[in-house]
């Protein structure tokens, strides 16, 4: 059975979905007033790899995976490019479905933009407003932590860490991981510098990012999912805040299950404009590496491990690769004369799926599943040049591979 760890409880829990064979499942999706740099695409890379690993199990997965576009970032980086908000994120989401078709990364079922949820944003701050756990101040609208007892229960922010004043939260991001404890916003209203507004039923103003995903949420899964997913930094505030807004709504658990996925590190560092050490898929294309072998760096180790990326371990994993394509290549074109079946080499081909799904069931440890799939392989490719292969297994072993290689892709 899939286990997985769970942020929440901060322990690996058996996967049960709330309904029998089908899984919803909300993945936290880049903020497109830039385009998503190779430290993003590892987080939606082993959102990836569970999506495929769930459907590999037999489940039928329903997939959010939302676009942020109107946001303070948005509003400063498109006046610092002079040019239109939706002319830069536009051409931010094309550059990224150009990136995941590279990357093998599956198109989600859904894929809201925050721009386009803003009705939905405005009904749930007006029913929050209406219950005691919003308010207005000085034109905007702010959520109360105070009003919810067991506030930044993922992060195990704990009450007595609260201001003994009321302190609130303006902007729609702050940088950092350390938590800033007070009211955060939930509407901006009107300001005409920023030119970015919607007439609403709370006048004229726009959403804040807090508020966003929840919007998205509803307007696509509804106000529930099995699976909640994202990169490590939205533990602390991001999701306390979705938290927060929908269960307050609702009353009812917001996610069975929290992942957050670990950063990429360059050269040991945070990647970072001011350090210059930002890496898009494009550059590894260009420096002539391939979308699978890109793919198969990032996903080669855990997920709630950091990775390092230097250029000598990016060659030495996509060497790896090609190494072992090189030996299925070799016994994909090879026939047999003899339709015989070698019992040695049908234990190791039988083994193959199920070694697979021993590993990827403990927390989709990709690692010890390529590990142990790679062992195989040199294997079988050993007892092939010994002339000990039959047509038979060959046949197996294409298909086992076919099988695993709609979880993996890099095969």
């Amino acid at each position: 059975m899939l286990r997985l760890y769970n942020s929440m409880t901060q322990v690996l829990e058996v996967f049960i979905p709330h309904e029998n064979g089908k899984v919803k499942m909300f993945t936290c999706g880049p903020s497109i007033y830039q385009p998503a740099h190779l430290g993003n695409y590892r987080t939606f890379l082993f959102e990836d790899i569970l999506l495929r690993y769930l459907e590999f199990s037999g489940y039928n997965v329903e997939r959010t995976l939302n676009f942020t576009d109107i946001e303070d970032k948005t509003i400063i980086e498109a006046k610092k490019n002079l040019t239109g908000i939706f002319t830069l994120t536009n051409s931010c989401a094309a550059k990224f479905f150009m990136d995941i078709a590279d990357l093998e990364i599956k198109k989600p079922t859904y894929n809201p933009r925050s721009s386009t949820s803003v009705e939905m944003a405005v009904k749930i701050i007006e029913r929050l407003l209406q219950n005691g756990h919003a308010y207005w101040h000085k034109g905007n609208v702010y959520f109360d932590i105070r009003s919810v007892k067991d506030f930044g229960k993922l992060s195990h922010l704990k009450s007595s860490d609260w201001p003994a004043k009321i302190r609130r939260f303006h902007r729609d991001t702050y940088p950092g991981n350390n938590w800033n404890i007070g009211d955060f916003i939930l509407w901006h209203g009107h300001r005409t510098e920023e030119g970015l507004s919607w007439e609403s039923p709370l006048g004229r103003g726009r959403p804040s990012w807090n508020i966003q995903d929840p919007a998205m949420l509803c307007d696509t899964l509804g106000p529930t999912v099995d699976i909640w997913c994202g990169g490590e930094d939205n533990i602390v505030r991001h999701h306390d805040y979705n938290i927060a807004v929908m269960e307050s709504v609702t009353g009812k658990k917001l996610s069975s299950y929290w992942l957050h996925g670990a950063h990429l590190l360059v050269e040991g560092k945070k990647m970072s404009k001011s350090r210059g050490n930002v890496i898009y898929p494009e550059n590894l294309l260009t420096n002539g590496y391939s979308g699978k072998e890109i793919r198969f760096f990032l996903i080669y180790g855990h997920y709630r491990e950091r990775l390092n990326f230097t250029s000598k371990s990016m060659e030495q994993k996509a060497q790896r690769l090609r190494d072992l394509l090189v030996i299925i290549d070799k016994l994909k074109k090879t026939s047999p004369l003899k339709n015989l079946e070698n019992n040695t080499a049908s234990e190791i081909i039988k083994e193959m799926i199920p070694i697979f799904n021993s590993h990827m069931d403990n927390d989709l440890d990709v690692l010890s599943a390529f590990d142990s799939l790679e062992g195989a392989i040199v294997k079988l490719g050993y007892m092939q040049d010994q002339g000990k292969i039959g047509k038979r297994n060959i046949e197996d072993i294409m298909f086992s591979l076919a099988q695993i290689n709609t979880v993996l892709k890099v095969l």
